[in-house]
């Protein structure tokens, strides 16, 4: 059973693990190989540490999921909409959240981390009354456009592409309208 609790400081290395397992697991064949091959746990585990706590203090919220043991199996990021420091930019939206990140260890993928970890975000944004959230995805992810699609969010017709080594990786801005029910993904896989 998958536990979603508040990340704590002691958590920022296993979710750096998490992070860099699903960028080298999603982004295969789409960011470079050699761009995937040089992320580092450990340099991920020391930036993300160095913007914890001005994160929080921003109105970010770190949430894991954890299994029956404790160990960290995902990890989801939201907050305001636009705050710079924590995920791509975007101009504030009033009363609007973002989904920064959302990452599921790969070997659990399809077993209801993602879906756990998104009620968790979905509870928050309801509890902070942002009439919607956005995020933002990379196009030639077809499984995480269909687990956002599954949970009711849409395209908006917004793009923008980060380079990797040479490489532009377009993302498209994804965008779920009306204050979310607590806790729901709307059947997300």
């Amino acid at each position: 059973m998958t536990r979603i609790r508040e990340m704590a400081m002691g958590d920022v290395a296993a979710v750096s693990a998490v992070r860099v397992a699903g960028w080298r697991a999603a982004y295969a064949g789409v960011i470079p190989s050699a761009y995937l091959g040089a992320m580092s746990v450990a340099r991920d585990a020391e930036l993300r540490g160095c913007r914890f706590a001005a994160a929080r203090a921003a109105g970010v919220r770190d949430l894991v999921a954890v299994d029956a043991a404790g160990g960290v199996v995902g990890w989801a990021c939201c907050g305001p909409r636009g705050v710079p420091a924590s995920g791509p930019g975007g101009v504030p939206g009033a009363g609007e959240g973002e989904l920064y990140a959302l990452y599921v260890r790969p070997d659990l993928l399809g077993r209801g981390v993602g879906r756990a970890l998104l009620g968790a975000v979905h509870d928050e944004a309801a509890a902070r009354g942002w009439g919607a959230l956005v995020l933002w995805v990379v196009e030639a992810n077809a499984r995480a456009r269909h687990f956002y699609e599954a949970a009711g969010y849409r395209a908006d017709g917004a793009a923008q592409s980060e380079e990797y080594e040479g490489v532009a990786v377009r993302e498209v801005r994804y965008r779920r309208e009306g204050a979310p029910e607590a806790g729901g993904t709307t059947g997300a896989p």
